[in-house]
């Protein structure tokens, strides 16, 4: 079949265009990226969370890293008021309403299992507070998908949705997935995770669209080699589990460290303090180029990372 090569094909005189507008709305401050309360991290991502632009957020059980990515999207409502947003959220491994318990834990600074009258009941005064802070949150403009999913189907649901929701408004789009390795199989876990990134890649090519995925580690990162050696101690993009598709498709690379849940008294070769920390490791960073990391105080159990 005939294809017709100007709806395919562009030229460079209008690629270089749109570079000159985005220089330039990023000069006057009209293209923005989207803040989080990390002000580190920010910096770090050229000021937040950009649009075209694919964050993989990995770790090992434990870390932080489904906690810090759901604070990420209700932050990027509250703290960005001026902007015009819409979450697409694919929940694979939790029920969308347990990261909503997540959510009050974070504003109420209540544990989840004191929410969930795990050993006494609930006080009635913070319950009013659930009350009073669930009805401002059914206000956001967050969707949940908690369905397992191909990614052909993951594909096919961010279109629909796209068309229905987003095209033509404006909105600044943001597809969060949580996490890769529970999308459903469409062969080998290879080949998986290859179609799944191939469909993120297509994603954040719709105007003002992000995406942000959460991956896990491989095992290796907890072996007593590693663990008893501090050169070891520090993540590197084969711990990955299916490292060279998702590197390919992410243009910022980020992993989260809880050395004191692998019993590490020091972390890595800078003798680094382990008790209450957690570590992001930039593995990749697509703009700003250097790696780095950012240090954190452990406040999982308000669902929460402080940046130090």
């Amino acid at each position: 079949m005939e294809q017709n090569l100007s709806n395919i094909i562009r030229p460079i005189r209008v690629v270089a265009q749109e570079a000159i507008n985005y220089i330039e709305g990023r000069k006057s401050h009209s293209v923005t990226s989207l803040k989080t309360r990390w002000v580190k991290f920010n910096k770090q991502c050229m000021g937040g969370i950009e649009p075209n632009t694919v964050y993989t957020i990995a770790g090992i059980s434990g870390t932080g890293k489904s906690s810090f990515v759901n604070t990420m999207t209700t932050d990027l409502i509250d703290l960005n008021p001026s902007d015009d947003i819409i979450i697409l959220n694919f929940s694979l491994e939790m029920v969308g309403f347990r990261q909503i318990g997540r959510t009050l834990s974070n504003k109420l600074r209540k544990t989840t299992s004191t929410l969930y009258s795990s050993e006494t009941d609930l006080d009635d005064e913070t319950f009013r507070k659930v009350i009073s802070v669930s009805n401002k949150l059914k206000e956001y403009p967050i969707y949940f998908v908690e369905k397992p999913c191909t990614p052909m189907q993951i594909e096919e649901i961010i279109n629909s949705f796209y068309n229905q929701y987003v095209k033509g408004t404006g909105k600044h789009f943001i597809v969060t997935l949580d996490h890769t390795l529970l999308t459903k199989p469409i062969g080998s876990q290879l080949d998986t995770i290859s179609e799944l990134e191939r469909v993120l890649i297509q994603t954040k090519k719709l105007p003002l669209t992000s995406v942000i995925q959460i991956a896990q580690m491989n095992r290796n990162i907890e072996s007593s080699e590693r663990i008893n050696n501090p050169l070891g101690h520090y993540p590197m993009r084969s711990d990955l589990s299916s490292s060279d598709a998702m590197f390919q498709a992410s243009d910022y690379v980020m992993v989260l460290q809880r050395p004191e849940i692998l019993n590490i008294q020091e972390y890595g070769p800078n003798h680094l303090p382990t008790q209450n920390k957690v570590y992001m490791h930039i593995l990749k960073n697509r703009d700003a180029g250097k790696p780095c990391i950012l240090e954190f105080e452990n406040d999982l159990m308000f669902n929460n990372l402080i940046e130090s």
